[in-house]
């Protein structure tokens, strides 16, 4: 399929958690595609080299979007017409082992950072007649699995979020989805794998 047959050479996306893992790849799909990408992340060395390699369509956009006024700036970065929200961290605890910096962290990275872009974006997407909106959830959003509570309950919350912003503002134009993924081989698990007692019988997990 080429650039021209999918409509979407030389508009503009905005994709979160731009850096790694999912939204990493987004990106690269999406500049095959022809689109102009901003990348947005807390990491300024991965974003760097995102926009070297694709010689200048990949906008780097350091923020921290668990920010307000970090976040609002991304509305100032022009007709968008697609916003994929993969930016997200994840701790493996239960609800009594969660501690109370955790439990921010999660809520401000993976629902907070979904809902403030989203809040952002949308009036800029409804004076241009319409857009798209694509929030990555977790399949753990439908299903429960051990030391992941908080996690779980932020993805489950997105996906109502979701459903919100579709019933709020379908009808205005906004199409928005959720995607809810399995486990994804991204440098998190590493970190969680790396963290266990035996990463190897967790990974067969």
């Amino acid at each position: 399929m080429t650039e021209m047959e999918t409509g979407l050479a030389g508009r503009k996306a905005i994709v979160t958690g731009a850096g790694s893992g999912i939204g990493e790849a987004v990106v690269r799909s999406l500049l095959r595609e022809g689109m102009l990408v901003a990348g947005v992340d807390r990491d300024a060395t991965r974003l760097r080299a995102l926009k070297e390699e694709s010689g200048g369509a990949c906008l780097a956009v350091v923020a921290d979007l668990a920010n307000i006024r970090q976040t609002e700036t991304i509305a100032l970065l022009g007709r968008v017409r697609l916003l994929v929200n993969c930016a997200g961290i994840g701790i493996r605890a239960g609800v009594v082992d969660t501690t109370d910096e955790q439990y921010e962290a999660m809520l401000n990275v993976n629902l907070r950072a979904v809902f403030l872009t989203c809040r952002a974006l949308i009036p800029h997407m409804l004076s241009q007649g319409g857009g798209v909106i694509v929030n990555v959830a977790s399949s753990l959003a439908a299903k429960a699995a051990r030391d992941r509570a908080i996690y779980a309950s932020t993805k489950a919350a997105v996906v109502a979020l979701t459903r919100s912003i579709t019933v709020d503002y379908g009808q205005l134009g906004i199409r928005a989805n959720c995607v809810s993924p399995g486990t994804i081989d991204t440098p998190w698990i590493g970190r969680i794998l790396a963290g266990a007692p035996n990463p190897e019988e967790l990974r067969a997990q």
